[in-house]
């Protein structure tokens, strides 16, 4: 039933007899063209969703526009809708115009006061999952406050909308579940999967983030509550790459969980049975591959988060000859960890054939960052991979990988096999591989213990140490421990944030390699230049432009990584190397190719600042 407020509204228009003329030159003042609402759907705009009706990407910051839902929003309806509402920053001649007096207390304040007091009242939550229910709460009633917030305060917040706090978050999801964030797909849909899509109220999504919650972060099968992850991804595509939050759609899908405790907890949120695996796991997958692709078209972004080991590599190899897909925890640590190596040089002297890798942990990360170091490596000197990869060794739950254990690895370690006798434990490998640089993926926490890390110590004068498996508590070590252990000559970074050390009055500030460095321009890249595939090459373009952004200060510190607070400037000028990759390789659909890349990222990033409404 139609609201009051808007039954008045309409009423008045009628009375008046400029309905028609007030719709038609509304519509036509708004859209450049004046083509009907009917149009939309053959209409492609520049990421190739559909075409921005109502002017409100293109139009500038200080142009008024009129906030649609299925029509003018006013009056209560407008307060509950995020992606317009503005709290107490509507002015007076909106309050009139838009049916909010008394709806409202009568302060009118600027975005940057509402800003203000909301990052105050953030810090007065002493519990991390607080302060990420209060960001959930406001994205869900005010976007816009809520990625200002995230855009000015970003180094204090990345960790509260992502990890570490995201794993609490995830591990609770069912507790503190209010609104759904996303899309839910389950086995009971199977067969309709393309209807489920076209329950989106959004039309033109450019990036999909999907999970199966088999393998959050290093916590293990969450089963439907991994929603937490696409929800927390998105928000990061938004934030720190520019992409239209109305672009993006998360998506979780439940093929039930092995978590026993999951599925004996009444607030468990998803289907409760054992995972569904084989064909029809495979079945349900391709529904969905196809249905996305029959929904949004060729450009969709397809990003593939947290599946177990065992499908990621299976359907990242099966859906890249089809589909835009990307992995994350294969591909975008596998960039921001090159990334680091490639500015670390500068520290360590060298190039990067020089050095010699050990990794602890041989799943979707350590396999996808060992890949790329190697064809790196392999572009940089002409050597054959095969030969570039001798570079690189691998340490799984069972011991350093070589060639006499080749007919019991997973075809995904096979590559790393090379000829040495087996050893079982770290420390050994390392005093036998005498590695420049150790690397942990293994998602188990104190595993660079201080005898691993004192013989890096004693094979180089600054050993490069990445702790990397998230959260926190998983790390392989501390940064208090890698500058303790090492006498403060280590060079180190980790998946999760750590504070600064102080050591013998000396300022540590330890690096952290964290994917939300890639992937946000990575995608931004993709989506402005229209490409239809991912290419390696893709992923060399953006570890380099990430690489090339750290300053000398930055390595005065013994960084090796840029800070967040520039990461929008960062993420533009990785969109624009990636996107000039896509145009080199033929893959791009959006022509003619833009003369300054870097200005058109710019120009395509979503802006939090409020507009004004007619």
């Amino acid at each position: 039933m139609m609201s009051l407020s808007r039954h008045s509204f309409l009423k008045r228009l009628v009375r008046e007899q400029k309905v028609g003329a007030f719709m038609g030159s509304l519509l036509k003042e708004i859209r450049n063209g004046g083509h009907s609402v009917a149009d939309t759907e053959s209409k492609a705009g520049f990421g190739g969703g559909v075409e921005d009706v109502y002017g409100e990407d293109c139009a500038t910051e200080d142009q008024v526009l009129t906030p649609w839902t299925a029509s003018v929003a006013s009056g209560y309806t407008l307060l509950r809708d995020p992606h317009y509402n503005k709290g107490l920053a509507f002015t007076e001649k909106e309050r009139d115009a838009h049916y909010l007096r008394g709806l409202l207390p009568p302060a009118v304040l600027t975005q940057e006061l509402q800003e203000k007091k909301l990052i105050q009242n953030l810090r007065q939550y002493e519990v991390p999952l607080h302060r990420y229910i209060a960001m959930m709460d406001l994205q869900e009633r005010n976007e816009g406050l809520f990625y200002k917030l995230l855009i000015d305060n970003v180094e204090e917040l990345l960790p509260v909308v992502y990890t570490p706090t995201v794993g609490e978050a995830c591990q609770k999801y069912g507790s503190i579940f209010r609104h759904p964030q996303g899309l839910y797909i389950s086995l009971k849909e199977k067969g309709k999967i393309l209807e489920v899509l076209k329950n989106w109220p959004e039309r033109g999504i450019q990036v999909i983030v999907v999970t199966d919650g088999e393998r959050i972060l290093g916590l293990g099968d969450l089963g439907c509550q991994g929603m937490g992850i696409p929800v927390g991804k998105l928000s990061l595509y938004t934030a720190l790459g520019g992409v239209p939050p109305s672009a993006c759609l998360p998506i979780t899908i439940d093929v039930g969980t092995n978590n026993e405790k999951l599925l004996n907890d009444e607030f468990y949120i998803g289907i409760k049975q054992k995972r569904a695996t084989g064909q029809e796991y495979a079945e349900l997958l391709e529904e969905f591959m196809t249905a996305v692709k029959q929904n949004y078209g060729e450009k969709v972004l397809v990003q593939f988060e947290d599946f177990a080991n065992h499908n990621a590599f299976e359907l990242l190899s099966k859906y890249s000859k089809t589909h835009l897909v990307f992995n994350d925890d294969i591909q975008g640590t596998a960039s921001v960890v090159l990334a680091g190596l490639i500015s670390s040089l500068k520290l360590l002297g060298g190039q990067l054939a020089d050095h010699t890798f050990l990794f602890l942990g041989a799943g979707e990360a350590g396999t996808g960052i060992a890949e790329l170091i190697a064809l790196e490596i392999s572009k940089k000197t002409n050597a054959p991979l095969e030969e570039t990869r001798k570079k690189v060794w691998l340490v799984d739950s069972k011991g350093l990988i070589v060639k006499s254990r080749i007919g019991s690895l997973q075809h995904f370690k096979k590559p790393w096999a090379h000829d040495h006798e087996p050893i079982k434990e770290l420390v050994d490998a390392v005093k036998a591989i005498k590695p420049t640089v150790l690397i942990g993926t293994s998602g188990v926490g104190k595993t660079f213990t201080r005898e691993v890390v004192e013989t890096m110590a004693s094979l180089n004068e600054k050993p490069l140490i990445l702790a990397l498996s998230n959260p926190t508590s998983q790390s392989e070590c501390t940064a208090e421990e890698a500058y303790a252990w090492t006498k403060g000559r280590a060079i180190f970074a980790s998946g999760s944030p750590f504070d600064p050390v102080e050591y013998e009055k000396k300022l540590l500030v330890p690096g952290q390699a964290n994917n939300a460095y890639i992937f946000p321009g990575f995608g931004l890249g993709l989506i402005m230049a229209g490409a239809i595939r991912v290419h390696d090459d893709m992923l060399l373009a953006a570890s380099e432009a990430l690489a090339a952004q750290v300053t000398q200060e930055n390595y005065d510190k013994g960084l090796i990584y840029p800070p967040f607070t520039n990461i929008r400037k960062i993420s533009a000028n990785i969109a624009a190397k990636v996107a000039a990759k896509v145009y080199e390789l033929g893959l791009a659909s959006n022509l003619p190719r833009p003369k300054d890349l870097v200005k058109h990222a710019e120009s395509c990033m979503y802006s939090p600042l409020y507009r004004s409404y007619r």
